[in-house]
C-alpha cells in the first residue's frame, strides 16, 4: 500500500513539473502613448523588465494592487513581477502601436511560483480566483484606479452658493461607461448628499416644446460620500451600461442636498458620452 502511494505521488510531482516547464508565457502588449495597467491580487513589490525601451512603474514606497507598462519600439522582452506574498508572475511583453487591451486583472493561478515553498490552501485560492472574476471586484480595482489618475476629458462643471459639481472624466472600459465625478465644497457649511442621480434628457420639437427625462441606474457606485466637509473635495465613480446618445439628447448630473437647497443640474453633451477615453 505504500509503494503504491509512493509511486502515485512521484507521477504526480512528475506531471507537475512538466506542466511548469512547459507553460507558455501570456504576451502583453504596449507602446508609448497609453498606459497599460496591471492589477494584481497582492500589492507589488517588485517589477522588472528585460529592456530598457520597456518602463514598469509601481509605487515603491507604499505597495499598491496595479502597475503601469509603457514601451518604446524595439525587440521584445520580459517582464518579471513578484507580489507581496512571493508569489512570481512573468510575461512576454512587446511593443505594438495600436492597443487592443490597456487593462489586465491578473488572478493567483496565473503566478509561475512562489520565493519559498508554500503549503497551497486550495479553499484560499479558489475564493481568490472567485473573487477576480466577480465583477464587482472589477469595477471596484478599475474605480480606484481611474481615481488615481489625472485624465480629464473636458471642462464640464456646474456651480452653485460654492458647491461645485464636474465631470472629470468619462472611460469606455469592456462594455461599461465610467463616470468620474467631483464635487468640492468651498463653503464653510458641510454639504449632506442627499442623492447623486445621472439622467438622459430628451428635448422634445414642435410648438409646445417639452423635456423628457428618464432616470439611468449605475450597475455600481465606488467612493460615494454621505457628506462632503467645508473645504473637501471628493471624487468618486459611477459605472453604467454603456449608451450612445443623438445630438437633441443629453446626459444630466442631478446632485441634492439633504435638507437644504444647495441642488445643481450639470448637463454634458452627446459629443463626451459618445467619444469617451
Amino acid at each position: 500500500m505504500k509503494n503504491s502511494v509512493l509511486i502515485i505521488a512521484v507521477i504526480c510531482i512528475s506531471a507537475f513539473a512538466k506542466a511548469q516547464t512547459t507553460k507558455v508565457l501570456d504576451t502583453i502588449y504596449a507602446n508609448d502613448t497609453k498606459n497599460v495597467a496591471l492589477f494584481f491580487p497582492e500589492p507589488i513589490r517588485q517589477g522588472v523588465t528585460g529592456s530598457d525601451n520597456f518602463v514598469f512603474t509601481y509605487n515603491r514606497e507604499k505597495e499598491q494592487y496595479f502597475g503601469l507598462l509603457q514601451a518604446t519600439p524595439g525587440k521584445e522582452s520580459n517582464l518579471l513581477i513578484i507580489n507581496r506574498n512571493g508569489a512570481i508572475f512573468s510575461y512576454i511583453i512587446r511593443y505594438r502601436k495600436q492597443l487592443s487591451k490597456l487593462n489586465y486583472f491578473v488572478s493567483q493561478s496565473s503566478s509561475i511560483g512562489n520565493e519559498k515553498p508554500i503549503i497551497i490552501d486550495t479553499t484560499e485560492v479558489t475564493e481568490v480566483e472567485n473573487l477576480v472574476d466577480n465583477s464587482r471586484f472589477y469595477y471596484t480595482k478599475f474605480s480606484s484606479y481611474l481615481l488615481e489618475r489625472k485624465q480629464r476629458i473636458g471642462t464640464i462643471q456646474k456651480r452653485n452658493e460654492s458647491i461645485v459639481l464636474s465631470v472629470e472624466n468619462i472611460v469606455f472600459d469592456k462594455e461599461e461607461l465610467y463616470f468620474v465625478i467631483q464635487i468640492e465644497n468651498k463653503s464653510s457649511l458641510d454639504y449632506d448628499l442627499n442623492f447623486l442621480n445621472l439622467s438622459l434628457e430628451t428635448r422634445q420639437k414642435g410648438k409646445r416644446k417639452s423635456l423628457q427625462k428618464l432616470l439611468q441606474e449605475p450597475i455600481f457606485k465606488h467612493n460615494v460620500p454621505s457628506r462632503i466637509a467645508e473645504g473637501e473635495v471628493v471624487k468618486l465613480v459611477y459605472v453604467m451600461p454603456k449608451f450612445s446618445i443623438i445630438n437633441d439628447r443629453r446626459l444630466v448630473v442631478e446632485l441634492n442636498e439633504k435638507n437644504g437647497e444647495r441642488d445643481l443640474k450639470l448637463k454634458v453633451s452627446h459629443k463626451y458620452i459618445n467619444n469617451p477615453n
